[in-house]
């Protein structure tokens, strides 16, 4: 082995810059952190060729002083942090000094700034070969530009793994992108090759932000997006989070922000993926926008180069809240936020909140209800509904019980109606629910039913236009929900095995099942530590006695190992519901009368989730005035 030396300032820097120089992106992410962390209310951003050949940040922040203008290009130089203490409570975006020092390594930099006490700004210029900075006078606004040029020109290697122009600056736009939805309070401007592609303002109202998210994620996401504001324990989520027929073939539009950081965190990703678990279809993606705020004591944000990853000091309350939060939101959903988002595409989010007559089109005959007032479609549940006959949309349907079911089923293979013996209506067996006439004003959400198309789908009327039902998909989420209801009302029951079950584990599994065992039990599950690395099942929940109880152990234990708890047997209980609510609902050709379809609307007004079937299929889809307008050419 050669004798142990110091690395020259170079390579030590050039080292640093493989860590947090990849790409140009790499490089425009650390100039726009340090540019919000002076305080910068506006950000300009400009590129060329991708940003190989040019990236120019400016700002108009706080500035630097001439005397620290060669301090800036230094390693381990900061002015964000001084003690150990400020480390464990960093609050600024950027603080292990290293970002100017490892892109001046690999590039030609030259930085220019003025702070508001000086009279005349001071540039520095830094070249990769010498490291030498050379400072100058200059003319400049209060604030900073800093100009990077020919990115990797003396490390051919590192050059030749950049990709096309094209894929380099999508991820420059990226990563804008991603700092445009951190700061609200900053304006930004992204230009590539003399062009501009991106400019935004401040943005302090909320309609102000509604509009940068829609400009930045699509007006389509922030049409069908549901807002987000919860507090608990220290702990603060707000945001937007998409309606699940809003769901996406990748993980593409997905950002969560940690105190103004964007990051990607595999205990988040995981309690979003368990809140959307009975929504989504099989392999899609939600799609949100949220912002975490926490005590930066109670975080750690120096656990990887580029910062993307943090590490909670209480991880499994930040998943709890995080899930907790966009379940009971989800759940909350109801038709009429669907419709929201479904009016506002076709008409326009201005008129979104009222479509009457000059809303819906143009032509003098489409409103269908003469004196109709131009109210909203989203209204409160029960201010919708109060004067009408049935209560289930009026009322959550909260007093389901086991028995309720099995009278249900009963109906049901008696060839009764699809809800006559639901506790939730007041109407008696048999009784035909009214069905109030074309100029009522308190219209519910899914509307009134007209028709049965092939035994298969309702199509029902309302404000916003025609509204088709999936009959057995919609009765399946309501079946399942009140069996999940159903369920909750009782404890969970375990059953002892004949034989009991033996398996073969690593130490650290045996010893997390011995710390575990009150919450095992609590999942219906009696594990039992009978060597180092053995243990013995003794008993399973009554409700999986088919299931494969080594690999349900195994799944349990995995999960408890990666994120300290586990839902895998709530999952294959639910898996087990869904199952039997498919087969208890009512199936494709069952011929409906009109008040037993209204019944179902109705149910379906009242249920969490009915938007989608229990596979993450939807219920229900709308087909507004307007897009029945194009078709048959109205108000051309």
């Amino acid at each position: 082995m050669p004798s142990i030396r110091l690395l020259s300032p170079r390579l030590a820097n050039q080292i640093a810059a493989g860590e947090v120089v990849e790409r140009p992106a790499s490089v425009v992410k650390e100039l726009v952190e340090n540019a919000l962390d002076a305080g910068a209310s506006r950000v300009d951003v400009e590129v060329e060729q991708g940003g190989v050949k040019l990236i120019r940040v400016r700002d108009d922040g706080s500035g630097i002083t001439e005397s620290d203008l060669p301090l800036a290009l230094s390693r381990h130089a900061t002015s964000k942090i001084a003690s150990l203490d400020d480390l464990e409570a960093v609050a600024s975006l950027g603080f292990r000094g290293e970002a100017l020092a490892s892109i001046s390594s690999v590039s030609r930099l030259t930085l220019t700034s003025r702070t508001a006490d000086q009279e005349a700004a001071s540039r520095v210029e830094v070249e990769g070969r010498e490291m030498d900075a050379r400072i100058s006078p200059a003319a400049h606004p209060v604030g900073t530009t800093l100009e990077v040029r020919d990115l990797f020109f003396n490390t051919p290697a590192r050059r030749k793994f950049l990709r096309t122009e094209k894929t380099e600056f999508n991820h420059v736009e990226e990563c804008v992108r991603r700092q445009a939805l951190s700061r609200f309070d900053a304006g930004f401007t992204l230009r590539h090759n003399q062009r501009v592609v991106q400019s935004l303002r401040p943005a302090e109202s909320a309609i102000d932000k509604e509009r940068r998210i829609g400009a930045l994620c699509g007006q389509q996401f922030i049409d069908n997006a549901v807002i987000i504001d919860a507090e608990a324990t220290g702990l603060r989520l707000w945001g937007w989070v998409a309606l699940p027929t809003f769901s996406r073939s990748q993980a593409d539009l997905q950002y969560f922000f940690v105190n103004g950081r964007v990051i990607r965190d595999r205990l988040v990703a995981h309690a979003v993926r368990q809140a959307y678990r009975d929504v989504l279809y099989n392999n899609r993606h939600p799609a949100f926008v949220l912002y975490l705020e926490v005590d930066p004591a109670t975080v750690d944000v120096n656990v990887h180069p580029t910062k993307h990853e943090v590490r909670f000091r209480d991880g499994r309350l930040v998943h709890d809240f995080i899930f907790r939060t966009l379940h009971k939101a989800l759940a909350d959903v109801r038709p009429d936020d669907h419709l929201r988002g479904a009016v506002a595409q076709s008409f326009g989010r201005e008129n979104a909140a009222s479509p009457g007559p000059a809303a819906v089109g143009e032509s003098a005959e489409v409103n269908a209800w003469p004196g109709q007032p131009a109210a909203g479609i989203h209204g409160h549940p029960s201010a919708q509904n109060a004067g009408y006959g049935g209560q289930a949309y009026a009322q959550p349907q909260q007093e389901w019980r086991a028995s309720d079911q099995m009278a249900f089923y009963s109906s049901l293979n008696a060839g009764g109606g699809v809800d006559e013996s639901s506790p939730n209506t007041t109407r008696g067996p048999g009784e035909a629910l009214p069905t109030p006439p074309v100029g009522s004003d308190e219209e519910p959400p899914l509307g009134y039913a007209i028709a049965q198309l092939h035994g298969i789908y309702i199509l029902a009327q309302s404000r916003a236009g025609l509204i088709v039902v999936d009959m057995h998909a919609a009765h399946e989420r309501i079946t399942y929900e009140r069996m999940k209801r159903a369920l909750a009302e009782q404890d969970l029951k375990s059953q002892p095995l004949l034989v009991p079950l033996s398996l073969a584990v690593s130490q650290k599994e045996a010893a997390l099942t011995e710390s575990h065992g009150e919450e095992l039990q609590q999942l219906g599950l009696q594990i039992e530590r009978i060597g180092p690395e053995t243990l013995a099942v003794r008993q399973v929940p009554a409700l999986l006695r088919g299931a494969d109880a080594e690999q349900l152990v195994r799944d349990v234990l995995a999960d408890l190992i990666e994120h300290g708890q586990s839902d895998r047997v709530e999952a294959v209980t639910h898996e087990l519901l869904g199952t039997m609510a498919c087969h208890g609902s009512v199936r494709a050709n069952r011929q409906l009368t009109i008040p037993e379809m209204n019944s179902l609307l109705r149910d379906m007004e009242a249920t969490e989730r009915s938007g989608q079937c229990n596979h993450g299929r939807p219920t229900w889809t709308l087909v507004t005035l307007s897009e029945l307008d194009k078709l048959f050419l109205r108000g051309r």
